[in-house]
């Protein structure tokens, strides 16, 4: 197995909700942080752990931002990190997989799979290896306790309860030292 460490500045962790029942709204968290233990030759052996800092979130406005951070919705003040530790891998092949595990978001946990994908891996202009790994889910806010929401005058919500949570991950693989 090989350790593999999550590139925070190559990673993008972005979720995706409706906005007013037909505009798309995306926004991300800029500090990420993690592992992932996996070898192509035996990808349900794979374990996957991470965290994103709430406060790192963007959408391009301050005012939503703020709104996110508040306890209408991630309640950053009380819980700043979403959480994820796999539980169980199922591979389909050494490229593509699902990855189930507990999702942690306002102090509330959650099972949830992410469908995988192993997209590759390189040597960088540095000489270290990386590896390229993309994941997407949907979720329910409200089975976290997001349930913030105004009805809109021509009926339906402002905010979807469905968010879809995409992953783009480059991870660098960890050098072991040679024993003598």
């Amino acid at each position: 197995m090989t350790t593999w460490k999550i590139d925070p500045a190559h990673t993008t962790v972005e979720f995706v909700v409706t906005h007013m029942m037909f505009t798309k709204v995306r926004g991300r968290f800029t500090k990420v942080s993690g592992t992932i233990t996996f070898d192509p030759t035996n990808p349900a052996a794979a374990a996957v752990e991470g965290s994103v800092d709430v406060n790192s979130v963007t959408t391009g406005s301050v005012d939503r931002d703020n709104h996110l951070k508040s306890a209408d919705f991630f309640n950053a003040a009380q819980h700043p990190h979403i959480t994820f530790k796999s539980t169980a891998i199922k591979a389909d092949n050494a490229q593509h997989g699902l990855v189930t595990g507990d999702l942690t978001i306002n102090g509330i946990t959650k099972q949830v799979t992410f469908e995988v994908e192993f997209v590759g891996e390189g040597k960088s202009p540095f000489g270290t290896i990386v590896g390229g790994f993309s994941a997407k889910t949907r979720i329910n806010r409200e089975d976290f306790g997001l349930t913030w929401n105004a009805i809109l005058e021509a009926g339906g919500l402002l905010v979807s309860k469905e968010v879809d949570i995409v992953l783009e991950i480059q991870a660098v693989k960890e050098t072991v030292a040679e024993t003598a």
